[in-house]
């Protein structure tokens, strides 16, 4: 039996799909990321409530969701490492770092998958070069124990005093590639600036593809940019603040849902909110 494929199936839905809800923002030590978030177990308590297929928590705060009873709680995608490029005015000097002991970690916390930083940066080779270590050295101890290993290539580059996220197609699709090619299971990976482009992301992956919702939109956005994401044959969606920040968490994730599972249309899923 492959213990690993056995875990994935538990993030995705009968339609090979998968909504996942972020909820690990404070891991960056940026205040503005954990606004909605403060209360953790709260939070935590509504993703469970909402019926999403996964969530992503960090070490310190996946009790939350373990100890919630029952079967049908969200899979448990564990965040392993720490970076320190987003706030306002990051380091000069930027680092990936792991926590100790990654897999047994996810083992004793029954995770269904680890996900781990692949990031990128101008003038900071070194950082880039912590994370390739960081994915090489997960990457064996995840095969050894049947554990999926989830990539998020991040593309980063400077706006002021800030760190933000760079959708430039080709930077993305070639980082996206690296991932695969380092052996990633599975890939969270950005939006691009052109997002009508994405089925090509997904073929240079080769693996299923999750794509970040990043910051706060405006609802008719978020539907229509996961409408066409996933007519592009994404393996899902991922979200947080689209959805802990949202009036109504729980209808939100149900029109999410109903585009991602079921093909509804923006307009459709726009009408299960009203």
């Amino acid at each position: 039996m492959n213990t690993a494929q056995a875990r994935i199936n538990r993030l995705f839905y009968t339609s090979g799909k998968c909504l996942m809800v972020a909820c690990d923002h404070g891991m960056f030590n940026d205040p503005a990321f954990t606004e909605g978030l403060v209360d953790i177990k709260s939070a935590v308590d509504t993703v469970v409530k909402t019926g999403a297929d996964a969530i992503q928590l960090s070490p310190g705060h996946a009790r939350y969701l373990q100890e919630v009873p029952g079967r049908t709680k969200p899979a448990l995608v564990l965040r392993v490492d720490v970076l320190n490029f987003f706030g306002p005015r990051p380091d000069n000097v930027l680092f990936s770092a792991m926590i100790g002991d990654p897999v047994e970690v996810a083992l004793r916390l029954d995770a269904a998958c680890i996900l781990v930083s692949l990031a990128i940066f101008p003038g900071q080779p070194e950082m880039h070069r912590m994370c390739v270590d960081n994915v090489n050295r997960l990457k064996s101890a995840c095969v050894r124990y049947g554990m999926p290993l989830m990539v998020e290539p991040m593309v980063v580059k400077r706006d002021g005093n800030a760190c933000v996220l760079d959708g430039e197609f080709e930077k993305n699709l070639t980082l996206v590639r690296q991932a695969a090619e380092l052996g990633a299971d599975i890939i969270k990976a950005d939006p691009t600036a052109e997002v009508q482009r994405y089925a090509e992301v997904v073929r240079a992956a080769g693996v299923p593809v999750l794509v970040r919702g990043g910051g706060k939109a405006a609802e008719e956005e978020v539907l229509k940019r996961t409408a066409s994401l996933i007519r592009q044959n994404v393996a899902g969606i991922v979200y947080g603040r689209n959805i802990i920040r949202h009036g109504s968490p729980e209808k939100m994730t149900l029109a999410l849902l109903s585009v991602v599972h079921a093909g509804a249309t923006p307009e459709q899923a726009i009408k299960m909110l009203r």
